[in-house]
């Protein structure tokens, strides 16, 4: 039963899944249209600044997601030790926990960044499109981060009971 209910819920999230898919191809086409009406509309120099945010905003998004999930999983490994643990894992836990937590603090530096540079695109922008036009791009830049924040979930979801399945599959004899 529990197999079953495991395969049913990883069933239900893999739809999901290709459901976010098509929204990210939706809001793939939705940005191209934004970039050809921004490069029509922009000196070469500010276009370059948008395409640049653009393409920074994904990987700095995916990098912060991807930095506090595998610190989760140290976590929650760290909150799992007790008196039996070696000593040379409970160190290696502690060194990979302080390393993530550094390397996400930079990536909350460079978020900041971005945050700031978002800032003076849209100051361009502003120059140059409608105001209806404006706020599409800007719910474009949060529709295009929640998308990039619900499929890191949804794999993070998938991973977790793909892995309980496993663990299952291998606990029957």
């Amino acid at each position: 039963k529990l197999m079953a209910s495991l395969q049913s819920r990883l069933q239900a999230l893999w739809e999901e899944q290709e459901l976010i898919l098509l929204e990210v191809r939706e809001c793939a086409k939705w940005g191209e249209e934004l970039e050809v009406m921004v490069r029509d509309l922009c000196k070469p120099n500010e276009f370059n600044r948008y395409k640049m945010f653009i393409g920074d905003l994904e990987k700095v998004v995916s990098l912060l997601l991807c930095l506090s999930s595998r610190l989760a999983r140290v976590q929650n490994a760290l909150s799992r030790m007790d008196g039996n643990t070696e000593a040379e894992e409970k160190q290696s836990l502690n060194e990979r926990h302080k390393l993530l937590s550094q390397q996400r603090e930079d990536a909350k530096d460079l978020k900041e960044n971005l945050d700031r540079r978002e800032r003076v695109v849209a100051g361009i922008l502003a120059k140059y499109l409608t105001e209806q036009q404006l706020q599409d791009y800007q719910h474009f830049v949060q529709v295009k981060t929640s998308l990039l924040i619900e499929q890191k979930d949804l794999e993070e979801q998938i991973k977790f009971f793909e892995e309980q399945l496993e663990n299952l599959e291998q606990s029957i004899p």
